[in-house]
């Protein structure tokens, strides 16, 4: 058992220094890239801490009037908390998503939706004796509403609804989801 916790902490700490990496080198491309910070509910009793690192490679299509899609790079670090567990308390997540935004070209104010799907992996997938999702790898699927301001769209806030699970990899496969908030601040 010590031996696959090792394993899993090998693995997060892999996955923490690629996110690293990603972050790096969008600054290095001077690309536009932000940091950002999110606090979220899920099922089960479970909080979750989100830090974020946002790529923007100004990928841009289909412009529709003042409206057009984009594509932007997230990379995760988080951290759930749950007063159920009597197995963990806390867990660990780390993770990539691509997202696809749909956001408004010009004004002081750009509302946007977006839908991302990512992989993500968890120090442990179980929570208590009767709650296990079942690997610790799982798909990350989102969808959410926001809003870009400040005078050099340098602020984003939004929510974004999460669920995570393992797609049916390994059962059980319950999933679990969240309702999240965040701030971004883009550099």
């Amino acid at each position: 058992m010590n031996n696959k916790n090792d394993v899993l902490r090998g693995l997060a700490l892999k996955a923490t220094c690629a996110a690293l990496l990603i972050g790096a080198s969008a600054a290095a491309s001077a690309d536009p890239f932000g940091v950002q910070i999110a606090g979220g509910l899920g099922d089960r009793h479970v909080k979750k801490l989100d830090l974020g690192f946002v790529w923007d490679p100004n990928l841009t299509w289909w412009q529709i009037g003042d409206w057009h899609f984009s594509l932007i790079g997230e990379a995760h670090v988080a951290w759930w908390h749950t007063s159920e567990g009597n197995v963990h308390d806390n867990i660990g997540e780390v993770g990539v998503t691509p997202i696809i935004r749909l956001i408004k070209g010009s004004g002081s104010l750009r509302p946007y939706a977006e839908l991302g799907a990512g992989i993500r992996l968890l120090s442990s997938p179980r929570l208590s004796e009767k709650f296990t999702l079942g690997t610790a790898f799982q798909f990350a699927d989102m969808a959410g509403v926001g809003l870009q301001f400040g005078s050099h769209q340098q602020y984003q806030a939004g929510y974004r609804f999460q669920h995570v699970s393992n797609g049916g990899i390994k059962e059980p496969n319950p999933g679990i989801n969240f309702h999240q908030l965040y701030l971004q601040y883009n550099f």
